[in-house]
Order: C-alpha cells, then sequence, then structure tokens
C-alpha cells in the first residue's frame, strides 16, 4: 500500500519553534551550568553571579536559535520549506515537489519519529526533519497504516 499525501508546507517559524524544543528536551541538562553558577550566589554573596548564569543560559539559548534561523536561510535547505507531497510506502519516502522533481528517503535515514498531537515529525538529523501534519493525509486508514509502519521499523515515540 502506497500513502499519497496532499501537498503541505513547513512555515519558517513552526520550524524554529520545533526544532528549539526538540533540543531543549533532548539536552536539558546543560542547563545544570547556569544553575550551578547561580548557585555560587549561596557561597560567596553577590548579583554577578546570578547574571553571569542568566547569561550562560541566553547565550546558549540564542546560539541555537541563530543556527536554526540559519537553516531557513540557507539556500541548501530550501527545499525544507517549500510545498511538497510524500508518498510512502513500507520502502521509502518518496517527497515530490512536482509530479516530475522529488527526491527518495529510505527509513534507514530516519533516526527517530515523534507523534504530536497535530502532527508527525520524521526526524533526519538534528536541524532535519520531516513534518506531516495529520490534514495532510486523505484517510484515517492512511494514518494508521503509516502509524503501523513507524512501529515496525521501531521509530515512533508518542508525545503529548
Amino acid at each position: 500500500m502506497i500513502i499519497k499525501t496532499k501537498k503541505t508546507q513547513l512555515e519558517k517559524k513552526e520550524y524554529i519553534k520545533i526544532a528549539i524544543l526538540k533540543l531543549l528536551k533532548k539536552q536539558w541538562w546543560y542547563g545544570a551550568l547556569p544553575l550551578a553558577i547561580c548557585a555560587c550566589t549561596f557561597i560567596i554573596f553577590s548579583w554577578w553571579w546570578i547574571i553571569s548564569g542568566v547569561l550562560v543560559a541566553v547565550l546558549y539559548l540564542a546560539f541555537w536559535a541563530i543556527q536554526f534561523y540559519g537553516v531557513t536561510i540557507v539556500e541548501q535547505n530550501k527545499i525544507l520549506f517549500d510545498k511538497l507531497m510524500y508518498e510512502i510506502d513500507s520502502r521509502q519516502i518518496l517527497i515530490k515537489l512536482n509530479t516530475k522533481q522529488g527526491m527518495q528517503l529510505t527509513w534507514e535515514q530516519i533516526k527517530e519519529v515523534e507523534q504530536t498531537k497535530d502532527a508527525y515529525l520524521l526526524f533526519i538529523s538534528k536541524a532535519q526533519f520531516i513534518y506531516l501534519p495529520f490534514k495532510c493525509f486523505n484517510s484515517d486508514n492512511d494514518m494508521r497504516f503509516l502509524e503501523s509502519l513507524f512501529k515496525r521499523k521501531n521509530l515512533i515515540k508518542a508525545t503529548s
């Protein structure tokens, strides 16, 4: 069975939001350094410790926000933000720009899949993922078949 989706487009703001949230979920423990710097206030009281800790946290988030924003500008990643159609089967995912242009993605290239309340996120790397909103599917049967593919390939991870 082949699942053919409707054309869908990932907005740049949505991409940045999803990428930063995924990074924070994966690297939440990096928050220990700013907390440790702020905790130095209890040893030697100074507002500079708190300011330094907050500054480290803000700079870390700003660094990644700039990186993800840069992905939206770079010409090589322009395809991520075009209107795309997908053909999914048990062997591969075909990403189609139109009927004549597209690319093939094998299941081995997908690192993990997350199911959110309104979409599937197929992660290829830290900065690249495929966003499949539920509204792009033609029927519930397509979604069930896709979910069974994810389970068969041990990729799915359900979140809220």
